[in-house]
Parts: C-alpha cells; structure tokens; sequence
C-alpha cells in the first residue's frame, strides 16, 4: 500500500468517525440522522440516474439493502440518544465483523483461518469489556441492545452490498441507488415513530446534517477507491481505526469520560478486526 492510499483510507476512518460525532452532538438524534439521509439520498439519485439501469436481480439486493442500512441507522440514532460516541460507536463498529464472521462460518463456504477465530476471540473481549464499562459508569443498559442491533443491520448490508455489488457490476450505480432506496425507507420510519415533528429543525440542525452527509459519502467514496489501489483486506482494515478516531472525538470534542477500561476495550477490538480482515 502507497503512502497517498494509506493516508487516504486514514482520511476516509475519520470522516466516518466525524459524521457519527455530528450526529450525536445534535439535539435530536433521529431528525440528524434523517437529514444527513435524505441529502445521501438525493446525491445518489442524481449519480445513480447518470448511470445503466439495474437489472432485476440487481434490484433485489438493492432493496434488501436498503432497508437493512434504514434499520442501521435507526437503531445508531437511539443508541447515541441513550449513550456516549465512545462506547456506542466501538460496540456497533466492532461487532459487526464478528456477527460476518460468525455468519459465515455457520451458512457460507468460505473458509476462516485460525487468526481470524482469534480476531473473533479478541473482539469478544473488547466488546464484553466496553459493555461491562456500561454497567460500572451507570450508564443506560439500553444503549447495549440498541449498538448490537445496529451492529447486526451493518453485518447485513455488509453481507447484501459485498454480492449486490458483485451482480451490479457497476459499484458506482449501486451505491447511488442504494443511498436512495435507504433515504425512502429511512424516512417513512422515522415519520411513524416521532411524527411529523422529526422533520422539523433549525438552520444549524440542517447544516450538521448536511456535513454528516458530506463525511459518509465521501469516506465511502475513499474506501472504495481505495480498494481499487490496494488489497482489500488491508483497506478494510485500516478503516477499523475509525473506532480510535472516534473515541478520541468523545473524549477530546465532546467532554466523555474516558476510562482506562473504554481504551483497552477500544484497543482490543481495533486488534480483532484487524485479525479478522488481514
């Protein structure tokens, strides 16, 4: 790997970082998420049209897709409303190459090497560790099940998008459908659970979600091009120091507590999936 695609994936781990700090620094959490999702959603609509029309199959993991990235979402914006940036975003990042890996072993063909059971092993203790944190600071037990179940959503678009892209052929059009069908199921969701008040906000509530929007696309648009540079084990890797970005942010930016627990806990599940992806 170059030292211009090491630093971009590194650019790429803050922006995802940056946009999960924009959102949890809003007053409304769910009504960030949706205006960071329906900007998403615009942007990849104008791409997505400049492109060949998917296939019907095509469109079968785009909608599978779609909803497990609105699903993603809603479960991340309650957990930021019951919990901090650095113990939320380890969780939910952290286990998800897990629930993939476990996933796989279980119903795919492929094969797991021995590290990455370690990689497993590590993970589990990372993320028993920043869930025990949980109970010790008393902080609110229900940001536990809200972070592994956007930790499960993330696993499934994770598992959709990696054989939908395949099918697409056209990473490029996928992508931009794929922001699109999240924006139209992500919005009716939230209008059911809070009302037509989730639409509602200020000027600066539109212009953090707007940047939030700005950070995602464009850290998903490194890492892709990234992939195209260099193996993707070790980009996708690479982008698990994200989790660090993140716990910083909260600790530096936003006044979290910060423990020595929540940083072996951080540091153990950076190491896990790390195993798990080289």
């Amino acid at each position: 790997m170059s030292l211009g695609v090491f630093l971009a994936v590194m650019g790429a781990a803050l922006l995802h970082a940056t946009w999960n700090a924009l959102i949890k620094q809003g007053t409304s959490k769910l009504s960030g998420m949706l205006i960071m999702t329906l900007v998403q959603g615009v942007a990849g609509l104008a791409i997505a049209m400049t492109r060949d029309w998917p296939t019907a199959v095509v469109w079968l993991w785009l909608l599978a897709s779609g909803l497990f990235h609105a699903a993603y979402k809603l479960f991340l914006a309650y957990a930021y409303e019951q919990g901090d940036l650095s113990r939320v975003y380890p969780i939910a990042r952290g286990a998800a190459p897990m629930i993939v890996i476990l996933i796989s072993t279980m119903f795919l063909a492929d094969v797991i090497l021995p590290w990455e059971y370690l990689g497993v092993f590590i993970l589990g203790l990372g993320i028993l560790a920043m869930a025990q944190g949980v109970f010790a600071s008393g902080e609110s037990r229900r940001l536990l099940p809200l972070a592994l179940g956007s930790a499960m959503a993330t696993a499934g678009y994770s598992l959709v998008d990696g054989l939908g892209a395949r099918a697409s052929g056209d990473p490029v059009a996928y992508v931009g459908w794929l922001f699109a069908l999240d924006a139209l199921f992500f919005t009716p969701a939230c209008l059911l659970l809070r009302g037509r008040g989730v639409m509602v906000a200020d000027p600066g509530a539109w212009l953090m979600g707007g940047l939030a929007a700005v950070a995602s696309y464009g850290a998903y648009a490194i890492a892709v091009w990234a992939m195209t540079q260099a193996p993707i084990a070790l980009v996708a890797a690479l982008r698990e120091t994200s989790i660090l970005f993140a716990v910083l942010i909260g600790w530096v930016f936003l006044a979290e507590k910060m423990g020595m627990t929540k940083i072996v806990a951080a540091g153990l599940i950076v190491g896990g999936v790390a195993l798990t992806r080289i």
